[in-house]
């Protein structure tokens, strides 16, 4: 298949590095570029926990003065792939939730005690689900300190675009719902909504596919909001085509 791959770098080429050995022609045009603020004081004082609910809040991490403080303490991640960048970080004790904020939320809410002490979130400018409000109902405090920025892309890459006008892409592959809405927004300003139409939306979760929906183009949502289950629904798409 011929597929556009929207991810921020470093994600984009690796995603890209996958497709491309199961035999895939892929097109890169990231659209969110992220600026790490690591002048961010991480507020970790008294904090029993923290949690990660991006692979990109932890290499902002990577480089901030704090970071020796912070792999000390326990972490919850989102699920398995933020799990592995935070123990390739130096974390010790990370426990893995099955990929959605919510379910991060129920897994913390079930294993901590609200009395032990704050925790602290480590976020972007956008979050996509508002766990420090989930936490906050059940009894916890959250700080949530935000490591990093994601700066929309002002345009499609010229290959993308060139490529998407002639009818020469066979899907797009959606990870967030700012993504998604970016690559609407971006679509329209191209002037290429009938060729976008076209398109099938590989979406990480239905609200993914909710955010790209007024393009009007097919989406497919991830059975498990994971890349592996949406890499594995590309494979099986493109076996069945």
């Amino acid at each position: 298949m011929r597929l556009l791959v929207t991810r921020p770098e470093p994600d984009a080429h690796r995603q890209g590095e996958v497709l491309a050995a199961r035999g895939h022609d892929v097109v890169l045009s990231p659209l969110l570029a992220i600026a790490a603020m690591p002048e961010v004081d991480l507020g970790l004082d008294g904090a029993q926990a923290l949690i990660a609910t991006s692979r990109n809040a932890l290499r902002a991490l990577a480089s901030h003065p704090e970071r020796a403080a912070a792999i000390r303490l326990p972490l919850f991640a989102v699920g398995d792939a933020t799990a592995k960048e935070a123990e390739g970080l130096g974390f010790g004790a990370v426990t893995a939730a099955a990929g959605t904020g919510e379910m991060l939320a129920r897994l913390i809410a079930d294993t901590l005690d609200p009395g032990d002490g704050p925790l602290v979130n480590l976020a972007g400018e956008t979050v996509a689900f508002d766990l420090r409000s989930a936490l906050a109902a059940k009894g916890f405090t959250v700080k949530q300190p935000v490591l990093y920025r994601a700066v929309a892309a002002p345009a499609l890459s010229e290959e993308a675009i060139s490529r998407l006008m002639a009818g020469d892409i066979d899907g797009v592959i959606l990870m967030s719902p700012r993504t998604a809405a970016i690559f609407a927004d971006l679509v329209r300003r191209h002037g290429a909504v009938t060729q976008a139409s076209r398109l099938i939306c590989y979406c990480l979760s239905a609200a993914v596919a909710q955010a790209v929906r007024p393009l009007g183009a097919t989406t497919i949502v991830a059975a498990e909001p994971r890349e592996e289950e949406l890499l594995a629904l590309i494979s099986t798409e493109a076996a069945s085509s």
